[in-house]
């Protein structure tokens, strides 16, 4: 099953699925089945798990609709499974007021991992701009996303491209706007 095949989108709206992307073992496992379905023994080799907690994690996943088989064979009397992704992407509820962002919370700990000395390109920039400008930025963001994600070649090694536009709590910039003046 290709990647062309799935639908755009699987909305996270239970507690369970909820559960099943907060952690980062699973979320690593999504990464496996990104663009190619994979067996338990392929995933447990790529993420670095044992068979066992590889399936364990796999069968959550699968539970909660995010991954699903999408083809078997046998092999050697047994059956073998091939699972893929649900949905080309995975769209998390707004974690609320306060709320933590599992989604930044996996990047920051997949780039803390990243191979040491590797090419990386990381920047935070504080920005100001009007309304009309955050919300053009934002499309022009997505946009950028999609074009490289349509360019992506499971051949390829693996490249992760976070982002978050946002506007930070007020008292945030009031804390800031007095750091900055002393």
């Amino acid at each position: 099953m290709a990647t062309d095949d799935l639908p755009e989108a699987f909305h996270v709206t239970t507690d369970e699925q909820l559960r099943a992307v907060s952690s980062l073992t699973r979320h690593r496992i999504m990464a496996v089945l990104r663009f190619e379905p994979a067996t338990i023994t392929q995933i447990a080799e790529r993420v670095g798990l044992a068979k066992g907690s590889s399936s364990y994690h796999v069968r959550l996943l699968e539970r909660a609709g995010l991954v699903k088989v999408v083809r078997t064979r046998k092999v050697r009397g047994v059956t073998e499974r091939y699972y893929a992704m649900a949905a080309r992407a995975i769209v998390l509820p707004d974690p609320g007021e306060g709320g933590p962002d599992v989604l930044m919370r996996h990047a920051v700990a997949d780039l803390e991992a990243s191979a040491k000395g590797g090419e990386r390109h990381v920047r935070m920039a504080h920005l100001r701009l009007t309304e009309e400008q955050f919300a053009q930025l934002g499309v022009r963001l997505h946009a950028l996303a999609d074009e490289y994600r349509e360019l992506s070649d499971p051949s390829l090694p693996d490249a992760s491209l976070v982002f978050a536009l946002f506007h930070p709590a007020p008292s945030e910039q009031a804390e800031q706007a007095e750091g900055d003046a002393k």
